[in-house]
């Protein structure tokens, strides 16, 4: 009896250390959320201003010639997918929800008679791809807690010349879109080939003339590929942000649910030592009254 009672205490104990860390890990996200909440709102800026500069140049009567990145192909032999998960776990099902995305699009690719190629960004979806046995192009490691601009240019660098030299025919990628502190989306879009209406001008509106040196064509071919890193990097920093909501919900759940498992552990090991104490007195009055029939057979 009064072993069960030590275990339940000890249990007890375990189930109060990993609250605090729980309710440590929940503290900490939510701080991050806000720092990539903000390096989220700061980049919307740049996005949308390579994205109407594009317009602007896309718009200019002497640009007509067809860039390669915005060209369709006219069949979808090999599609690259990118999948962006995280380095760390402890995050609920955040990296589960987009893996299922790349993996169901690798099989509808490969139901069609396509070829796949896969580009993976964090440990936790190299790790699975790895343990499956998939195939994997490149990945990226360290870069998902707090993505740069530079590593969605090596990204888009890599991509950019597969799409050209033919290597892949479409680029999808998967990456997790935040649209709140309590909802997150898996998202599938299209990078490769840029779509048309993304950077043609709207109809109807009136634009600037402008001049440019050097020419139009010129420009907005070295602006293309940069505007291909621009979405790269949003998808990245949407990925960062949306892992530090899913971690904190996690962990908030973790936390309650182990405060909750305490309550119970306390209300058992109550009873047992409320058992524990009624056995000792049943005890000590069954030892009395057996001394007493003793004295009773000594008169």
């Amino acid at each position: 009896m009064a072993g069960r009672f030590r275990q339940i205490q000890k249990k007890i104990e375990s189930i109060r250390s990993i609250t605090k860390i729980t309710r440590a890990m929940e503290l900490v996200a939510a701080s991050r959320i806000v720092k990539a909440q903000n390096r989220l709102t700061q980049a919307r800026p740049y996005a949308r201003g390579i994205q109407e500069a594009i317009r602007e140049l896309a718009g200019v009567s002497e640009v007509a010639t067809e860039f390669p990145l915005l060209k369709p192909r006219e069949e979808i032999r090999t599609i690259g997918i990118v999948v962006i998960t995280s380095d760390r776990g402890l995050a609920g099902s955040y990296n589960s929800n987009v893996i299922r995305h790349g993996v169901n699009l690798m099989r509808e690719a490969r139901a069609a008679g396509q070829g796949t190629k896969l580009y993976v960004v964090g440990k936790k979806g190299l790790s699975f791809f790895r343990f499956s046995n998939y195939e994997i192009a490149n990945s990226w490691q360290g870069i998902s807690d707090t993505p740069q601009f530079e590593n969605a240019e090596e990204l888009g660098g890599i991509l950019v010349k597969d799409f050209v030299e033919g290597v892949v025919d479409e680029v999808k990628i998967a990456f997790t879109d935040f649209v709140s502190a309590g909802r997150q989306v898996p998202t599938l879009n299209t990078i490769l080939p840029i779509r048309k209406e993304d950077v043609t001008p709207e109809p109807g509106k009136i634009t600037p003339l402008y001049e440019f040196e050097p020419e139009a064509g010129i420009i907005l071919a070295l602006l293309l590929p940069r505007y291909v890193n621009t979405v790269i990097f949003a998808a990245l920093l949407e990925s960062a942000t949306s892992e530090h909501a899913a971690r904190r919900r996690a962990m908030k759940a973790a936390t309650e649910n182990g405060e909750e498992l305490a309550k119970v552990y306390t209300r058992v090991a109550n009873r047992e030592r409320q058992a524990e104490i009624t056995n000792e007195i049943m005890e000590v009055v069954g030892g009395a009254e057996a001394l007493r029939e003793k004295e009773k057979a000594k008169v």
